[in-house]
């Protein structure tokens, strides 16, 4: 287990920042909720909920590579289940972006929201995989797949602030009820 061992510090980075990030994510929603707009249940969960999901996925990826397994196939099951899962989970939210009419996708969000975070959890699912012949370069997949989640998480957490900020405030500002 040498080879998951040197990537203690990675994880403890990766895991710490997620962890945080989820924790900060809350603190942002409750403050946004307070303002006078629409409620959109159908938007939250094709925009706001995938970001909490790609934390914490991140996060949990990061405590599964800190524990000590006696084998590397334990650890290498669960992530492939997580990429699997994730997988299924991205075309849930597919779906959701679909159905939601609160606002018209543009080409950033279908990249953020579905084509990177599919990248990412087929990376995971197919280091999992790889993890039989090649495991200490299907960690380096491994490591991939949880920092491009946590990096997709927080473009996607900036992108949702910001929209509700300078776009939402302008249609609340403009609407005379």
């Amino acid at each position: 287990m040498s080879d998951l061992a040197a990537w203690d510090s990675f994880y403890v980075i990766v895991g710490s920042a997620a962890g945080a990030l989820i924790g900060l994510q809350f603190v942002v929603v409750a403050l946004i909720a307070q303002r006078p707009i629409r409620a959109s249940p159908e938007g939250s969960a094709a925009f706001g909920t995938p970001t909490v999901v790609h934390f914490g996925a991140a996060l949990l990826l990061a405590a599964l590579s800190r524990v000590p397994w006696p084998t590397i196939a334990a650890p290498a099951a669960l992530w492939g289940a997580v990429g699997c899962g994730g997988i299924v989970y991205i075309a849930i939210v597919l779906r959701r972006m679909r159905r939601q009419g609160v606002y018209e996708p543009e080409f950033e969000d279908w990249l953020f929201h579905i084509v990177l975070p599919m990248a990412a959890y087929a990376v995971l699912a197919l280091s999992a995989l790889a993890m039989v012949l090649h495991a200490r370069e299907a960690l380096f997949g491994v490591a991939a797949a949880a920092l491009l989640l946590l990096f997709i998480g927080i473009h996607n957490a900036w992108d949702a602030v910001s929209y509700h900020v300078f776009f939402s405030k302008r249609d609340t500002d403009a609407d005379p009820r």
